[in-house]
């Protein structure tokens, strides 16, 4: 599976399904721990799901730190936040998880991406249909590949037919390339070298990197500088920024763990991340990535017209997500069990932060952090029910989808 998949990532492509062969994790004891300042008790409810969910992914699962950030503004005041953390941050010194902490996001820097192309899509300096050859001649080109024939917005809900890079055999074993640079162009020539993928929708990073080309192109300027000076710094998103080759996360940051082929958990924290790109470099924390999905649904980010085209989806690869979801402009949705349906993203590192943020559809949202990645099937729909927990718990049950 893809390092900045939604779901989980060891470095090959691997679906819920696939995840029952996974290595499994050895248990690793760890309490619950509540945040300071966390609103859990007396008239908003006690959240006992909530906690309960975080529960099991680390007594129960082996991860070795979860943490759940939960914003409603519909609550009242002193209830629109909720902090809920349960394991350890930081092995070497047992500090527990933090909901302030940073950590690397994946493939949530994905989201941040599809929004700027959308801003640039509403200043008509880009069109969604049109094809890539139209800003970038030549760039895709032979093994059965046509720029000519990619449009802007199948970049954006991965149906261009593009391989992934990260399905080339080096990266079996990410590991080994963990301190070297890397360039969004040799990435994409690598993923043309590749068989081409099978079906009309697959995930791939490479589109990602194909659009951050097209943001320079046609703004002169990185798209790490576009989206530092359009959407980073207007929200004030503090602890949100691009490390580039600098292997450190700055700031607090819960460590992150990755299995060794023996089985043995290692500190991934140091990475270089250029490989990511604008698909899965970015560095942030919860509370930022509530704040940014906020902003995106209410409409400061994006004009109605450029949201709902984000919101415009295509069945996607259940084994390569997870039942039920669809995969739109940067966004993927998901049905909720008390109705509705959430949006957001996820994404996975290899030295094992994993990061998802999702808005529902009464306006709750939640960013979740891990420091380790599910490995086994239980683990992974063990998160998924912490997403539905967190964003269903004390909600009455809706009649229909949104």
């Amino acid at each position: 599976m893809p390092t900045f998949s939604p779901t989980s990532g060891t470095g090959r492509r691997i679906g819920l399904a696939a995840l029952v062969v996974a290595t499994v994790l050895a248990t690793v004891p760890a309490a619950a721990a509540h945040v300071p300042g966390s609103r859990s008790g007396g008239d908003c409810g006690t959240h006992e799901r909530t906690r309960q969910a975080l529960r099991v992914l680390t007594d129960r699962d082996g991860i070795t730190g979860a943490a759940v950030l939960v914003s409603d503004p519909a609550a009242d005041e002193p209830c629109r936040r909720l902090a809920e953390t349960a394991g350890t941050a930081d092995l070497r010194t047992g500090r527990p998880m933090d909901t302030v902490d940073r950590l690397r996001v994946g493939s949530v820097t994905k989201t941040f991406t599809a929004a700027l192309v959308l801003q640039l899509v509403a200043e008509r300096r880009l069109s969604l249909e049109a094809p890539v050859d139209r800003y970038l001649p030549g760039l895709i080109h032979g093994h059965g590949h046509d720029g000519r024939l990619i449009t802007v917005r199948q970049l954006l809900q991965h149906t261009s037919g593009l391989p992934d890079y990260l399905e080339a055999p080096e990266w079996e074993h990410p590991e080994r390339l963990r301190y070297r640079h890397f360039e969004p162009r040799d990435l994409v020539r690598r993923a043309l070298e590749l068989p081409r993928p099978q079906g009309t929708w697959h995930y791939a990073t490479t589109n990602y990197l194909v659009l951050g080309l097209l943001v320079r192109e046609v703004t002169g300027r990185t798209p790490e500088a576009e989206i530092t000076r359009r959407i980073i710094e207007p929200l004030g998103l503090h602890d949100t920024y691009w490390p580039g080759d600098d292997t450190r996360v700055r700031g607090p940051h819960s460590r992150s763990y990755f299995r060794d082929g023996d089985g043995r958990r290692v500190d991934g924290t140091a990475w270089n991340m250029t490989f990511g790109g604008v698909g899965g470099a970015l560095v942030s924390s919860p509370g930022d990535l509530t704040r940014f999905a906020a902003a995106l649904f209410d409409g400061r980010l994006l004009p109605p017209a450029q949201l709902a085209e984000m919101r415009r989806t295509v069945e996607a690869d259940a084994d390569r997500l997870w039942p039920g979801a669809r995969y739109g402009l940067g966004l993927i949705s998901t049905p909720l069990s008390c109705g509705g349906t959430w949006w957001g993203h996820g994404g996975t590192v290899p030295g094992g932060h994993r990061a998802l943020v999702a808005v529902s559809t009464g306006g709750r949202s939640i960013a979740v952090a891990l420091n380790e990645v599910p490995a086994t099937l239980q683990a992974e729909l063990d998160f998924l029910d912490l997403v539905d927990t967190s964003l269903c718990e004390g909600r009455s049950p809706e009649r229909t989808s949104a």
